[in-house]
């Protein structure tokens, strides 16, 4: 496995060769089930584990990762979409060991999705993906063209929930969504904020069921979640977002942080070059 990225390690420089990265998406059917910031507390944690990682705000529009990680980029994704500034000049290292590729955030054209929408984020993944052992999307919340097309680019999809009716029901539409307009027969989920031991596995038992009850693949067969953590309800948690830092850099001991790292390391292993 290659190493973290970092400033001898740029985002122009010749890609290894061998397979490309493992491209994941991190979606919700909810908002403010704490996406972004498993986002980037995981690709830490990966980071941690030796992997060259990329997260990429694929929220267009609404994107808020500058704001987690306390960054101020100079050129983001509408820079290189708008043709401002290549593609590695809008990459830069975050606080973690990771690389981030920020969106601009309060952009109404990307509110909908356009054909030019469409080809600049596809043709910005292919041109990544060379680069690094995991890729991270940190889409949107909900099932708007936009966040669906950006999960449609994934290879897996990581949906986070938390154990709120509203927001199980939302993980439950999402994963519908997914089943039956993209035929994904298999998903992540892990659910955010639990209040005691156990209730993460829980609550994706209930997803299970229900989608065994009510969600088909559009050629047959049930869909499948697969379990990979959760992650505990922690102070900590509010308080690096506060502060506007990474709970693994800020908190590397609370309960929430370990819960990251655990979750990490359940992730399918990225291809070995």
């Amino acid at each position: 496995m290659t190493a973290p990225p970092s400033k001898t390690s740029p985002p122009g420089a010749a890609p290894p060769a061998g397979p490309m990265a493992r491209i994941m998406a991190v979606t919700s059917g909810k908002g403010g089930v704490g996406k972004t910031m498993v986002s980037a507390n995981l690709a830490a944690a990966l980071a941690r584990r030796g992997e060259r990682v990329l997260v990429v705000d694929a929220d267009l529009g609404l994107a808020n990762l500058d704001v987690v990680l306390n960054l101020q980029p100079r050129a983001t994704l509408h820079d290189v979409f708008t043709g401002k500034v290549p593609l590695e000049n809008a990459i830069i290292e975050a606080p973690g060991g990771f690389h981030v590729l920020l969106a601009g955030s309060g952009l109404v054209e990307y509110s909908r999705l356009t054909p030019e929408v469409r080809d600049q984020l596809a043709s910005v993944l292919q041109s990544v993906r060379p680069r690094y052992d995991r890729v991270l999307l940190d889409t949107g919340a909900g099932i708007s063209d936009v966040v669906l097309y950006a999960v449609s680019l994934a290879d897996e999809v990581l949906v986070i929930a938390t154990p709120e009716p509203t927001a199980l029901a939302d993980a439950y539409a999402t994963i519908k969504v997914l089943a039956t307009q993209q035929g994904r027969s298999h998903m992540h989920v892990a659910v955010n904020q639990t209040q005691r031991l156990g209730e993460g596995r829980g609550v994706a038992q209930q997803l299970q069921t229900v989608i065994e009850r009510f969600v088909q693949l559009p050629e047959g067969g049930t869909v499948r979640i697969n379990y990979v953590g959760e992650i505990p309800s922690d102070p900590s948690v509010r308080q690096a977002v506060q502060r506007r830092q990474l709970l693994m850099l800020s908190y590397p001991g609370s309960s929430a942080a370990l819960a990251l790292v655990n979750l990490a390391g359940k992730l399918p292993a990225t291809i070995q070059r």
